[in-house]
């Protein structure tokens, strides 16, 4: 088909937001046959059955690229001990925390576990989103590792949306091998990326690189693994403090590595040359009242791509709007209503290792968000407000 009397943010090219006024999308086999000025439409497209859009907003689909949107039970508690003055951290220590989520994910069947999940999904689905991350992590034994995994997988086939599934063993110390890290490392973390691999099951290897969880030495381990195993890597790294964990993830040449507000000019530098993406998570710094902002300018003046997510996870962001996350982007961090849109979708998808998505460009996947609004700008401006028209998904309305 042929979706015509458009706008479109191609997301590339030298304009602003790749903007192409009175524009029109050829879509065949799943995949975007063309895109450009109506003006210039080629004339083997001619023929296609023809949707007039109205002269509404055409956007690639958009993809949440870091998501732990699979869990047990909340943390509703913790959100009013942080509000009377606790810390995360000191919340972390007293067994809250992750810890906590560990045991109401353990508890949970796979049936329970996909059951809460999908209305998340469904929330960032409704707002145009065609694309999400999952980890693991709230597991931490091998099990419960591969349970959350099948359930990640399980979404892909219950909703019309594209999974990554990443490997997060590495996310915290259960409360059995407390003061044992190395053991825990060695006896759960490694044989449960090893099966997870084995099954299938694992598309990337990501871990928590911070005081309260894994030392860079202990994760080096975990990305050894996944080097030989063929997988790529990711990081939450420099969220609390600077232990080195994002210059590490650029050693490894991983996708992407996360959080970063304690991150500096000579980390960003060293992403920059591994062609590491710096995952932006805005909601994490909201929830959690944080004051030190990642830094945004020495990303830019390095040239490193900028993603943002929404973290969606029970402790430090139970964020489900792709939408108010480019928002709070923006207000929080001051990036450009160009550079959210732009984390939401190109950079998103080359955090994931996408590399058929995220742009309106021949040959990409025909996943594209139709919105009523007359600008791009329009998508990071508004709170509260889904101005989605239609989604379109693998190149069906």
């Amino acid at each position: 088909m042929l979706l015509h009397n458009a706008t479109l943010a191609c997301m590339e090219g030298d304009t602003p937001y790749g903007l192409i006024r009175d524009g029109a999308v050829a879509l065949a086999g799943g995949h975007i046959a063309w895109a450009g000025a109506m003006a210039e439409l080629p004339e083997v497209f001619s023929v296609l059955d023809r949707i007039d859009l109205g002269g509404r907003l055409v956007t690639p689909g958009l993809i949440d690229c870091h998501t732990h949107i699979v869990h047990g039970g909340n943390r509703a508690g913790e959100f009013e001990l942080r509000l009377e003055g606790a810390s995360y951290e000191e919340i972390a220590r007293a067994g809250g925390g992750i810890v906590s989520t560990v045991a109401h994910t353990r508890a949970a069947s796979e049936a329970e576990l996909l059951a809460s999940a999908l209305p998340r999904v469904d929330a960032l689905i409704a707002e145009g989103v065609t694309a999400i991350e999952i980890k693991s992590g709230y597991g931490l034994e091998v099990e419960s590792e591969l349970k959350m995994l099948r359930v990640a997988r399980r979404i892909g086939e219950e909703r019309a949306i594209r999974l990554r599934t990443s490997f997060l063993g590495a996310h915290a110390v259960p409360p059995e091998y407390a003061g044992n890290v190395d053991a825990y490392i060695g006896e759960v973390c490694l044989p449960a990326l090893k099966e997870a691999h084995s099954q299938g099951l694992v598309d990337a290897v990501d871990g928590f690189c911070e005081g309260i969880a894994f030392s860079p030495e202990q994760i080096r381990r975990v990305f050894e693994l996944a080097r030989q195993l063929g997988l790529p890597v990711k990081l939450h790294a420099e969220q609390l403090s600077n232990l080195g964990g994002a210059r590490l993830a650029a050693q490894f040449d991983a996708l992407s590595a996360d959080h970063l507000e304690y991150a500096n000019d000579g980390d960003a530098q060293a992403m920059a040359k591994a062609g590491t993406v710096a995952v932006i998570l805005p909601g994490a710094f909201y929830t959690l009242r944080e004051k030190q902002m990642p830094p945004l300018a020495a990303f830019r003046d390095h040239g490193v791509a900028m993603a943002v997510a929404t973290d969606c996870n029970p402790g430090s962001s139970p964020l489900t709007s792709l939408l108010l996350t480019m928002n709070m982007a923006c207000t929080l961090f001051r990036m450009t209503p160009q550079e959210a849109l732009a984390g939401a979708t190109i950079h998103a998808a080359r955090a994931l290792g996408m590399m058929d998505a995220g742009r309106i460009s021949a040959g990409m996947r025909a996943d594209l968000a139709i919105w009523d609004v007359e600008h791009p700008s329009e998508l990071s401006y508004r709170i509260g407000f889904n101005p989605l028209w239609k989604r379109v998904f693998g190149g069906i309305l």
